[in-house]
């Protein structure tokens, strides 16, 4: 079996664990999915590839050089579903001005646990979705104050009203928003797709332990090849996706 980015954290141990349990079992593929794209946006980015160790001097929360990596397996999925015809559903944050539903963010961090106007990197909008991969006028975009793009949000309404059976999610960060997503997919009883080389996080080990759980208990972790096949077999005219406007 081809080595998967996590198996160098796996202890002797957890190999016997997860060979007898009989976790990771591949649940397969939806017949009327959705592109989730989770928070690419400046805030996890920043404005130009460098350094996570230089890009977090400006940008708090950003994964660095990673997340920039996978830019480019983020637009192939994005192009993929729009040429096949699968709705893109993108989340990202959303915040006052002063910063105060920020709640339990503040809890945590010692860099952007005040309230008032947050610090200033650029005049970039740090919950503005990267140019990179922007989202078309039938897109649709949802704002989200917490983790999951699920929690508090209309993403569940939405993949309702399209008949959505299954959710392909890739973005950022794996081992937060990605995976509380994920989770919360799982639970609504979607079939959940991770895709492993579209998805970044700031701590490697986390990305990789993560996508471990994920795999094993609540999500299929493949490559951004296997998903365009995926896309390009489906039929033609199975959404009826909004318009965008006129």
């Amino acid at each position: 079996m081809a080595e998967r980015i996590w198996d160098r954290f796996l202890t002797d141990r957890d190999r016997a664990v997860f060979a007898a349990s009989g976790y990771g079992t591949r649940a397969g593929f939806g017949q009327r999915p959705a592109l989730l794209v989770i928070d690419v946006n400046y805030n996890f980015v920043g404005d130009k590839p460098e350094p996570i160790l230089e890009s977090i001097k400006r940008w708090p929360n950003s994964c660095g050089e990673e997340g920039w990596a996978a830019i480019p397996r983020i637009r192939t999925l994005i192009d993929s579903a729009h040429t096949n015809g699968v709705p893109v559903i993108y989340t990202t944050g959303d915040v006052r001005a002063d910063r105060w539903d920020r709640g339990s963010w503040a809890w945590k961090n010692s860099r952007t646990s005040k309230k008032g106007p947050a610090p200033v990197a650029t005049n970039l909008d740090p919950n503005g979705i990267l140019p990179d991969i922007a989202p078309a006028p039938e897109d649709i975009v949802i704002r989200k104050l917490k983790p999951s793009g699920f929690y508090g949000t209309n993403l569940e309404s939405f993949l309702t009203l399209l008949q959505a059976d299954s959710v392909i999610i890739v973005g950022t960060t794996t081992s937060g928003c990605v995976r509380a997503t994920a989770i919360d997919a799982f639970s609504a009883n979607y079939r959940v797709t991770v895709v492993e080389d579209g998805c970044f996080d700031r701590s490697e080990a986390s990305h990789a332990i993560n996508l471990c759980d994920l795999n094993a208990k609540y999500a299929d972790v493949i490559a951004t090849e296997e998903v365009e096949t995926y896309f390009a077999g489906l039929p033609g005219g199975l959404f009826d996706l909004p318009p965008g406007p006129a």
